[in-house]
């Protein structure tokens, strides 16, 4: 499997959102949001944590007018698989491939801790390789995860099974303990927690792991 990881000024996961990936199998190169276009033969473009471009107007926001985003949102049209986490998430929901906002957490301060999480389906290549309704244990670090989605849209996420992850205990307010979802085609994934923060015994848990080495599974078996 071929992997880009998008580095913003600001990014500070992109390298372990690399290591995750090589770890799992993936042939990974790094794209500086300059950039206008992505390698050719890309299977996943993953689009990491952090803080870009200081998280000045709202997180995200600028990010997502970077060129390469233009081309972010191609690849996902033509069918390519893309991963957001935390600040990548943000920046999926300002290109508008998935919907909601993430909003300033409900506590009004910045959650940094392991948080326990339920696999709300697996009929995604993101969580097909953990078992439904399985409980794990993820790192989140963010100001700005507080997810909402109106009442309307809410009830097309959950109809058609498209909320990925869910918190046991609710750090941010988000609206019906939703911590990642999925876009219409199931390819497009956006989470908060980081799963890359969690593929290597030394992180103090593995959690994360199923989630890059079941997504390149996926592939391969395609």
């Amino acid at each position: 499997m071929k992997a880009a990881v998008i580095v913003f000024p600001g990014s500070n996961c992109d390298r372990d959102m690399a290591v995750a990936l090589r770890q799992a199998g993936a042939d990974v190169t790094m794209v500086w949001h300059k950039d206008a276009s992505l390698p050719v033969g890309l299977d996943l473009v993953a689009v990491p944590g952090g803080f870009s471009f200081g998280d000045y107007l709202r997180c995200g926001a600028i990010a997502a007018q970077s060129p390469v985003c233009q081309a972010v949102v191609a690849h996902a049209g033509r069918g390519g698989y893309v991963l957001g986490v935390c600040n990548g998430f943000q920046v999926l929901t300002e290109t508008g491939l998935l919907p909601g906002a993430l909003m300033r957490n409900a506590g009004l301060r910045f959650v940094c801790r392991t948080e326990g999480l339920r696999v709300s389906t697996t009929a995604s290549a993101f969580t097909a390789a953990y078992a439904a309704g399985a409980a794990i244990n993820l790192p989140v670090a963010h100001h700005d995860g507080n997810y909402f989605a109106d009442a309307d849209t809410l009830g097309r996420l959950i109809g058609e099974d498209r909320v990925a992850f869910r918190y046991v205990t609710n750090p941010n307010g988000s609206v019906d303990d939703i911590a990642g979802v999925l876009s219409e085609n199931r390819r497009v994934l956006g989470m908060m927690p980081h799963p890359e923060r969690a593929v290597d015994p030394a992180h103090g848990g593995t959690d994360g792991a199923a989630l890059f080495t079941g997504l390149i599974s996926a592939m391969v078996e395609a």
